[in-house]
C-alpha cells in the first residue's frame, strides 16, 4: 500500500468515526432499530436499539423512572423463543425519580430463523411492598438480517433441491402485473441472488419460472423457485416454494414472502 493510499484509508477512517458517512438513509435506518417496548402511560417508559451482529443480538434497553418515587430492584427479564439464548443473568438497579438508565442485553444466536425475544420489568417502591410488573412488547428478530445473496451452480442446484427435506409453498397473491417485475419484487424482499439467466426471462409468453439462491452467516442454504403464469384477466397465479435443510429458515422465508409479495 503506497503512501497516498495509506493516508486517504486514515482520512476515510477519520469520516466515519466523525460521522461523516452518515448519510440520512442510514440514520432512518438506525430509527427504524429503535423499538418501543412500554406504553407512554406506564409508570415505566422502555424502548430498545436492536443491533444486530452475526452471532449475536445486542439489546441497548433504555428505561426511564416516570414517576416521584424511587425505583427499588429494578429488573429487566427477558426470554426468547426460536434459537436466541441469553448470554448473562439479569442485574437489579435503583432508579431514581423521573431518571433513566441504560441497560445491555446480549443474546447469542444459533440459526437462522425468525426468533422473538419477550419479556418484562419488575421493580419494588417504598409506599408498596409487592412487586410491580411492566409486560414488555415483543420483539421479532428479521431473517433479512442472516441471509445474503449468493451463487451457485445449476446442477448442485438441482441436487440440493432434491436433497432438501423441508419445504414451504407459498401461492401467489399480488396486485402486480408483470412476471418480471413481480420476480425483481421477490429478489428484492428476500434479499435473494436470482440464478436463471436474464436472457431465460426474456420475451413476453405469459409464463416465467426462476431460481433464487441466498446463503445464511450459518452456512444454511435457502432455494426458492418462483412459478407464474398471467391469466386472461391479467392477474398473476402460481406458486412460490422454498427449500432448505432446516424447518426454520423454510417457515420464515415462507412468511416474509407471504407479508411482502403483493407489492
Amino acid at each position: 500500500m503506497s503512501q497516498l493510499e495509506l493516508e486517504d484509508e486514515v482520512e476515510d477512517d477519520l469520516k466515519r468515526a466523525t460521522g461523516e458517512f452518515i448519510k440520512d438513509g442510514d440514520s432512518m435506518n438506525k430509527l427504524n432499530r429503535v423499538l418501543q417496548l412500554t406504553g407512554f402511560s406506564d409508570p415505566v417508559y422502555a424502548e430498545a436499539y436492536v443491533t444486530v451482529h452475526q452471532y449475536d443480538i445486542v439489546l441497548d434497553v433504555t428505561v426511564i423512572n416516570r414517576t416521584k418515587e424511587t425505583l427499588q430492584n429494578l429488573c429487566l427479564e427477558l426470554a426468547t423463543m426460536g434459537d436466541l439464548k441469553l448470554v448473562e443473568r439479569p442485574q437489579n438497579y435503583t432508579l431514581a425519580p423521573e431518571s433513566s438508565k441504560q441497560i445491555k442485553a446480549n443474546i447469542k444466536v444459533s440459526s437462522t430463523e425468525t426468533g422473538v425475544i419477550f419479556g418484562n420489568i419488575v421493580y419494588e417502591t417504598t409506599s408498596v411492598l409487592d412487586r410491580n410488573v411492566v409486560v414488555l412488547n415483543d420483539i421479532h428478530i428479521d431473517i433479512m438480517d442472516y441471509i445474503s445473496p449468493a451463487t451457485c451452480p445449476d446442477v448442485t442446484f438441482r441436487n440440493m433441491w432434491a436433497e432438501f427435506e423441508w419445504e414451504n409453498k407459498v401461492a401467489v397473491n399480488t396486485t402486480i402485473q408483470d412476471e418480471k417485475e413481480f420476480v425483481n419484487h421477490i429478489v428484492n424482499s428476500t434479499n435473494m441472488k436470482c440464478l436463471t439467466p436474464l436472457s431465460a426471462l426474456d420475451g413476453d409468453c405469459g409464463f416465467l419460472a426462476a431460481n433464487l439462491y441466498a446463503k445464511s452467516v450459518f452456512g444454511e442454504d435457502a432455494l426458492v423457485n418462483v412459478s407464474v403464469e398471467k391469466q386472461p384477466d391479467g392477474k398473476l397465479s402460481g406458486y412460490i416454494r422454498i427449500r432448505s435443510k432446516t424447518q426454520g429458515i423454510a417457515l420464515s422465508l415462507g412468511d416474509k414472502i407471504t407479508l411482502k409479495q403483493k407489492g
